[in-house]
């Protein structure tokens, strides 16, 4: 189907030769917003790392923004990576840089060239996350939220057909994680895909969404009152 953004099929997932989550389905369509939930250790990261090739893919079927993860070879990564977006719990922000610079390293490491045109697109993805005036700003002179909201703005950089984020209030207080689920939330209402992994319960009370969860090797999906 043509709207369907990721799709696997009896897929296994090992880590070496350890079962991490076996007789995995899964599908997202175009516009979804899902949480994948779990305790830690339960294969959350793993899943994650197979739809961004971090891992390969052994057993089943797995097709994510139009490549066959079956198939996928050590050269397609950095195109496969192109099309997604992944917000990690630690930022992976460059320290030693503003957040302008932090953006325009990214753009430039995926091919983009001209200044005007780098300029604009930090422009539209700061303000998509409202940080357009903190862009002169080192990232140790930002609150954790703060940073966050960076690290999203640079998950949008290259138009992502779909945002995962790995834990992305992980590191944050109560309250800020739920001003960065507000972002995430208003992105997914503008048209975009994302996939959240979390442990964090209270996001899926307040900002309730579709929710599959990790648990003794499967992956399945639950309901509000299954939590």
């Amino acid at each position: 189907m043509a709207d369907t953004v990721l799709q696997l099929k009896d897929v296994s997932i090992y880590q070496g030769d350890n079962l991490v989550l076996g007789d995995v389905n899964f599908e997202m369509e175009r516009g979804d917003f899902v949480y994948l939930i779990g305790k830690t250790g339960t294969g959350k990261s793993s899943f994650l790392k197979i739809l961004y090739g971090d891992l390969d893919l052994r057993e089943g079927e797995g097709e994510i923004v139009g490549f066959d993860l079956a198939k996928l070879k050590e050269k397609d990564i950095p195109f496969l990576r192109r099309k997604l977006g992944v917000v990690f719990q630690d930022f992976l922000l460059l320290n030693d840089r503003t957040v302008n610079d932090n953006l325009e390293f990214v753009l430039k490491a995926t091919g983009w060239k001209d200044k005007a045109e780098i300029k604009a697109k930090i422009g539209e993805v700061l303000g998509k996350v409202d940080m357009t005036q903190q862009g002169y700003r080192f990232p140790h002179e930002l609150s954790g939220g703060e940073q966050q909201r960076v690290a999203i703005a640079r998950a949008l950089l290259n138009d992502p057909e779909l945002i995962m984020a790995d834990e992305p209030t992980g590191n944050l207080d109560p309250e800020t994680s739920f001003e960065v689920m507000d972002v995430l939330q208003d992105l997914n209402k503008k048209g975009h895909t994302i996939l959240v992994a979390t442990h964090d319960y209270a996001l899926l009370i307040k900002y309730p969404n579709k929710t599959y969860k990790c648990d003794a090797s499967k992956v399945y999906e639950v309901t509000p009152k299954q939590l």
